[in-house]
């Protein structure tokens, strides 16, 4: 067990291995902010993500960073939303738009595709190198 200190409150904890590293009482008040966060969108469907951060009083960082995690989206059709970290596309969740998840998937199944097993040495017999040897040819 790992002890670590709190980004959030400067406390002590037990890291468990979790994706956010805090204390139990930052991660249940940020888990409230992100309760108050996803009803917002939810009421306000077309609300940009400023908005949603000035209205809630959460930091714009935190809610892009839940968006990439895909625990919030923003409604089908809305111009809101963040960029695709590979080609800077706009998206409504996630960290890849669709064109370069399936640009990725094609690359790794080529990849997976191409790698082949070696083949093992052939070993020689041993019964072959511990046989006796003549230079002149006389045996």
């Amino acid at each position: 067990m790992e002890v670590r200190s709190c980004p959030g409150c400067g406390k002590l904890f037990n890291y468990l291995g979790s994706t956010t590293p805090a204390c139990p009482a930052c991660m249940a008040a940020r888990e409230e902010k992100f309760q108050i966060c996803k009803e917002y969108i939810r009421q306000n469907p077309g609300a940009n993500i400023s908005k949603v951060a000035e209205d809630t009083e959460v930091s714009v960082k935190l809610i892009k960073q839940w968006v990439r995690e895909e625990r919030l989206t923003f409604a089908e059709g809305s111009s809101v939303g963040i960029e695709c970290e590979r080609c800077g596309a706009n998206i409504l969740t996630g960290r890849f738009c669709n064109a370069c998840k399936g640009n990725m998937t094609q690359s790794l199944n080529n990849a997976a595709q191409s790698l082949k097993p070696v083949p093992e040495p052939v070993k020689a017999d041993p019964r072959e190198s511990a046989k006796m040897r003549f230079l002149n040819g006389d045996k």
